[in-house]
C-alpha cells in the first residue's frame, strides 16, 4: 500500500505537489471513484488508479539524465508566458521526466532530470544541503575582504543571513572576474543576490555541479544518461 499522491509521482504523473493538485481538482480516480482527499491510500497491485480518465500505472524502470541547459529555457514542464521549456527537449522521451529543481531563465547548466519522484523530493529536501556548484562572472574585481565575506555569509535583500559558502576566486579579467561558488541552499536566484550584496552585478552564471555530478564538456543544449557509479552516489545522499 502506498498513498495515492506517491503512486501518482512513481507512475510519472506529475511531481507529489502537483499531485495533490490533480486530487484536488477531482481528476483522480481509484476504481472508478474519485478522490479528492490526501490520505487515500492505494494497493499499488490491485487497484486502478486513472486521470482524466486514463488509467496510469507504476513506471518500474527509472530515468537519470544531465542536461546542459543553455540560457533562455525555463525549468517548468510548461509556461504561461509561452516560453521555451527544458522540456521541449524530452517531448518524445520514452517515459515522463521531471527536471530536479530550477535553473533560472537567464543562467545556463547542470540539470538533473528523472523520473524518480523518491529521488527527486530526497535531493530537494532542505535537510539533505545537497551541494550546488556555479562558474559566476561578475562585474569588476573582487576583492579579497569581498570573498571572505561571501563565504562567511552574507545579507540578503529580504533581511535574511545565506549560509556559509565555498567562494573561490577563479581569475580577474579586464573589468570582471570570475568566481567558483558552491552552496547548499536553495533561495530563488539566491547567487545573484548574494552578489548584489556586495556591490557586484552578476554578468553570466553557469551551473556546473549538482549533488556530486559534474557537467564537465557536456555541449549545450544536449543531454546524457548518469553512469550507473553517478546514480548511486545520488542515492548515497
Amino acid at each position: 500500500m502506498m498513498r495515492l499522491q506517491k503512486y501518482l509521482a512513481l507512475s510519472g504523473v506529475a511531481s507529489r505537489r502537483n499531485s495533490e493538485k490533480l486530487i484536488a481538482e477531482g481528476q483522480v480516480a481509484v476504481n472508478g471513484k474519485v478522490v479528492t482527499e490526501m490520505g487515500v491510500q492505494v494497493d499499488e497491485m490491485t487497484d486502478k488508479v486513472t486521470v482524466g480518465g486514463k488509467l496510469v500505472q507504476l513506471e518500474t524502470e527509472k530515468h537519470y539524465l544531465a542536461y546542459n541547459k543553455p540560457i533562455g529555457e525555463v525549468t517548468t514542464v510548461s509556461d504561461p508566458e509561452g516560453r521555451p521549456t527544458v522540456m521541449d527537449h524530452f517531448r518524445d522521451y520514452p517515459v515522463r521526466l521531471y527536471p530536479v529543481g530550477r535553473l533560472d531563465y537567464d543562467s545556463e547548466g547542470m540539470l538533473l532530470l528523472t523520473n524518480d519522484g523518491d529521488l527527486m523530493n530526497n535531493l530537494l529536501h532542505p535537510s539533505r544541503e545537497v551541494e550546488k556548484a556555479y562558474l559566476v562572472k561578475v562585474s569588476n574585481q573582487v576583492s579579497e575582504d569581498t570573498l571572505r565575506r561571501l563565504r562567511a555569509g552574507v545579507t540578503l535583500d529580504d533581511g535574511r543571513m545565506t549560509s556559509p559558502a565555498m567562494v573561490r576566486l577563479v581569475r580577474h579579467e579586464a573589468f570582471c572576474s570570475v568566481v567558483l561558488v558552491t552552496i547548499h541552499e536553495g533561495r530563488n536566484r539566491q547567487v545573484r543576490r548574494m552578489f548584489s550584496a556586495v556591490g557586484h552585478e552578476v554578468v553570466a552564471l553557469k551551473r556546473i555541479g549538482f549533488a556530486g555530478i559534474l557537467l564537465h564538456d557536456l555541449p549545450r543544449g544536449q543531454w546524457r544518461r548518469l553512469t550507473d557509479v553517478e546514480v548511486r552516489k545520488l542515492k548515497g545522499l
